[in-house]
């Protein structure tokens, strides 16, 4: 009996001591938690603003080294942020690089490899595969998944995933949807929704474009919201304000500089105010705590035209120390800026060198959100927000790679980055390969494929694999080459030979008109 009595006494006495020592329990468990996560409490649900420029070269601004363009706005933006010195555009061309941001996969899985609708060179030596025309609506888009995670998501700006309104970005997850097609002149470019506000008379596209977001920014403040801007600046053909122009103009005749073109360097300002327009707007709404705000381009940045006239064209930059243009897998074709504003989470100034690139974006905006990933569709982008916390962090991936089989600035390849190393695989029937240390030679002027052999032979492997995996459709040998109409380009869309000749200056500014 008295050993009866002393259990209940001894249950007593825990319980009270489990009782009052919860809390402290409690406590405990919640330091460790707080301590040993990204601090979901500290940094989730940001508004996320995700402004993605059209053919922006990696060195066209400020932070990045141009010393003749003024950016002070993205140059701000990276004092205030993160600038990361290896990031890279998926795709050469602006469509695969699209695909690859809403869908989070890397492009070649989808289909879309070249723009849309591509242009092709019949008589090469090989036949490049056919691009898949628009997005597929089955895919889970990124503001579908933002949606999920209970955002507001808005479009603003060039789509180019799809003809038609039953491709539009409205139907791929975004609530509010303005899709503008056209150049940047006042008068020479309208929003495919009519229920949206039309342009002002004399309204440039950069600043239509600014002010539908500052209008989403105002709307949404009291939520969170996605919002993402691609204007089609800095897209040929070149045109700008004649103010900024006659002012690059006169820089190029005191410095004696010829690139980049003083149109091309007023259009580059644009966006810098576009750039100062939405983090204005951000401030003066109080949500600059609270907005995470990222800025790259859809591809490498342009020297000239692929079929480029004299007569009609300009040449558009200089690329060095890059090697290659947009429409390569060169660096000066992949490598883009990448800058990344978020108070919360990112310390100012500060720099990651990590590799990275476009559908990384789909899982860290997802996670950023607290939402969860599509469970039946393949991502193949990595979070970042590590990156965000610690510039020294390191991602677990094990190559990045592309796949782009089609005739434009280069011949079609393949290219893959493992670490330090990159191989550019020409798919072109001629077997040529390609072979840097990247990390020591940025400007890729030392093929070292002949040299290490078994680092060739690893990296090839590794390639051939990844396209096996992700099903990428090759050129295949063509049974109308000839050499002698090899160069000739023709249009996918219209069936029909380029005629580069007939093509007309476009009017480089407003008083061109």
């Amino acid at each position: 009996m008295f050993i009866g009595q002393r259990k209940v006494v001894c249950l007593v006495v825990f319980s009270f001591a489990m009782i009052h020592a919860l809390p402290l329990t409690l406590s405990i468990l919640l330091s460790f938690f707080l301590s040993n996560s990204t601090n979901l409490l500290a940094y989730s649900r940001p508004n996320i603003i995700f402004i993605f420029i059209d053919d922006l070269g990696w060195g066209d601004v400020g932070c990045y080294g141009n010393d003749f363009i003024d950016t002070p706005n993205i140059d701000q933006l990276a004092k205030d942020g993160m600038r990361f010195t290896d990031f890279y555009a998926a795709g050469a061309v602006c469509s695969p690089t699209r695909c690859a941001v809403q869908s989070g996969q890397n492009q070649a899985r989808i289909g879309i490899t070249a723009h849309i609708p591509g242009h092709w060179r019949p008589f090469e030596r090989v036949i490049n595969p056919q691009t898949t025309m628009a997005l597929p609506l089955d895919v889970v888009t990124v503001a579908e998944s933002m949606k999920q995670a209970g955002y507001t998501t808005g479009y603003v700006g060039k789509w180019h995933l799809g003809r038609g309104d039953q491709f539009g970005p409205d139907k791929q997850g975004y609530d509010f949807a303005a899709e503008i097609n056209g150049p940047h002149l006042p008068g020479r470019f309208k929003a495919t929704n009519p229920k949206i506000a039309k342009p002002a008379p004399g309204q440039f596209r950069t600043d239509y474009e600014s002010e539908l977001c500052e209008s989403f920014i105002r709307e949404n403040k009291n939520k969170p919201f996605f919002l993402m801007l691609s204007p089609y600046a800095v897209h040929i053909p070149l045109a700008s304000k004649s103010e900024l122009v006659e002012k690059y103009r006169k820089r190029a005749k005191e410095k004696n500089r010829s690139l980049p073109h003083p149109v091309y360097a007023g259009l580059v300002e644009e966006v810098d105010h576009q750039v100062g327009r939405i983090v204005n707007e951000v401030e003066a709404q109080g949500l600059s705590d609270t907005t995470m705000i990222v800025f790259t381009s859809d591809n490498g940045g342009l020297n000239k035209r692929y079929d480029y006239n004299e007569q009609s064209d300009d040449v558009v930059s200089d690329l060095a120390p890059l090697k290659g243009e947009k429409g390569s897998l060169h660096e000066g074709g992949i490598r883009v800026p990448l800058i990344v504003k978020y108070p919360k989470m990112i310390k100012p100034g500060t720099i990651s060198s990590e590799p990275t690139i476009s559908y990384d974006f789909y899982p860290t905006f997802v996670e950023a959100a607290g939402g969860t990933l599509p469970e039946n569709q393949t991502i193949d982008g990595l979070n970042i927000l590590p990156l965000l916390q610690n510039p020294k962090a390191k991602l677990n991936r094990k190559a990045i790679h592309w796949h782009y089989p089609h005739y434009h600035h280069d011949r079609p390849a393949g290219a893959i980055r493992d670490r330090d190393w990159k191989l550019i695989e020409y798919l072109d029937g001629t077997g040529d390969i390609e072979l840097y240390h990247i990390s020591q030679d940025l400007s890729e002027s030392n093929n070292l494929a002949d040299e290490r052999k078994g680092k060739v032979a690893d990296l090839k492997k590794k390639l051939s694999g990844w396209r096996n995996e992700v099903l990428a459709r090759i050129p295949v040998p063509n049974p109308s080459y000839d050499p002698e109409r090899a160069p000739e380009w023709w249009s996918r869309r219209s069936g029909k030979p380029i005629d580069s000749s007939a093509r007309k200056r476009f009017p480089a500014t407003e008083k061109d008109l």
